[in-house]
């Protein structure tokens, strides 16, 4: 496998303090002159490319000098993260090492404070993160601001004004149910609670990961009538008494948890549970329903590292995940692009594809989602993390397949696993 080019080899294009972010037109510009001073002075660097007429062709030419591209936390049926990782890879030619594909956002960030100074194969260039994380990553100065070609098409909520972190597509989150097991289906948060769901809900991910948190927010918005403020408490009662009634499984659940019957409710991002519903739909039978209340969505963020080995390798995968053809395949793939109504107005998007495709997946969508702000992701989330352990008490942990004791069966008003519990 090739590796990147050493720190002192590397253009860095960082803005120093009190400077603007630079664009990308700014950052080809640097790395041309930097280029220019090498070829004049003798000097040999990587990254050291003519400047062109064209400065996309100046981004391809740097990043095909470091010659990989390292990302975290991209599972491969996340929005079609798989077909785009190998579109990116034959078309540019880059080696793509990927780490962790199931990292939590708060993993992503720790991977980036622990490995600065690295240049080796275990170092991120990017990481895809909710918001919250990015945000307080940058307040740690763990990333740096690069602002992509369409910048200007990317609605203000959906990005940080100084180019630190840009939201690509959101999904809302819904029930993920194998209604091969469960035969009454839940309609909203407080339903999860009934005795018929014992030993049966899940969530997609520990504590420390945003889909998780996300879950617990928007449980806590629909006991709470809708208060935000009052949101993270209640939903850490919601789940405390999920798992007081023994409804609540601890374990990280995903579509072999949910098929094999360990997690057979999960709460789970309406995109992922969709595309499950594709790819199982010859073996599990799988219903996709939106909750009445507490109807959430968020917005993952990508953001380039501070000590990114590969800098200008992560702004051409920045540059292609904001691309019309990639906002497209997301589209196609359940999420919601973040230049959806960008590409409406524009005429480029495909008749098909011209509902939003939530909507033309679930019919439930009477209630508009609540889109919560920065701010109170961030009180939400240390309010989540800090008080799961005193007040729900449970240690969401992974559980090997092997070590389940059966499917449940859900044919009397009481669950019960069909080896015994």
């Amino acid at each position: 496998m090739k590796h990147g080019s050493t720190d002192q080899h590397a253009v860095r294009v960082e803005p120093a303090a009190g400077q603007r972010p630079m664009s990308r037109r700014d950052a080809l510009k640097a790395a041309g002159l930097a280029g220019a001073a090498a070829l004049s002075t003798g000097a040999v660097s990587v990254c050291a490319v003519a400047a062109s007429a064209d400065p996309m062709e100046d981004l391809v030419a740097a990043a095909k000098a470091e010659g990989q591209l390292t990302v975290i936390g991209l599972p491969h049926d996340w929005c079609g993260y798989g077909a785009l990782i190998d579109r990116f890879r034959a078309r540019y030619g880059l080696t793509i090492n990927e780490l962790k594909p199931g990292a939590s956002s708060a993993e992503q960030i720790e991977a980036i404070r622990t490995r600065r100074g690295r240049t080796d194969a275990q170092t991120p260039d990017m990481v895809d993160v909710g918001i919250s994380f990015a945000s307080s990553a940058r307040k740690d100065g763990l990333l740096q601001p690069y602002k992509v070609s369409t910048w200007d098409r990317i609605p203000e909520s959906a990005k940080d004004v100084q180019g630190y972190w840009c939201g690509g597509c959101h999904g809302v989150l819904a029930f993920e149910i194998n209604a091969d097991l469960v035969t009454k289906m839940p309609r909203d948060w407080a339903d999860l609670a009934a005795p018929e769901y014992r030993n049966s809900v899940g969530l997609a991910g520990n504590i420390s990961s945003n889909q998780a948190i996300q879950s617990v927010f928007a449980a806590g918005l629909s006991a709470a009538k809708g208060n935000i403020e009052e949101a993270a408490d209640q939903g850490l009662r919601f789940f405390a008494n999920l798992n007081e009634k023994g409804n609540f499984v601890p374990v990280i659940g995903d579509a072999d948890s949910l098929a094999d019957g360990r997690t057979p409710i999960l709460v789970r991002w309406d995109y992922l549970a969709l595309g499950d519903r594709d790819r199982l739909g010859g073996t599990t039978r799988i219903e996709v329903i939106r909750p009445r209340t507490g109807v959430v969505a968020d917005v993952y963020a990508q953001a380039i590292s501070a000590h990114a080995p590969h800098p200008n390798a992560a702004r051409l995968w920045m540059e292609y995940l904001y691309s019309d053809e990639v906002q497209l395949i997301w589209s196609k793939g359940h999420c919601i692009p973040t230049r959806f109504a960008d590409l409406v107005r524009g005429g480029k998007v495909p008749v098909e594809l011209r509902e939003t495709p939530g909507q033309r997946d679930l019919d439930q969508y009477d209630v508009d989602p609540v889109f919560p702000t920065l701010k109170e992701q961030e009180k939400a989330r240390d309010i989540i993390t800090n008080g799961w352990d005193d007040i729900v008490g449970v240690k969401i942990q992974c559980l090997p397949s092997e070590e389940y004791l059966g499917p449940m069966s859900f044919n009397s008003s009481m669950a019960t696993r069909s080896a015994g519990s």
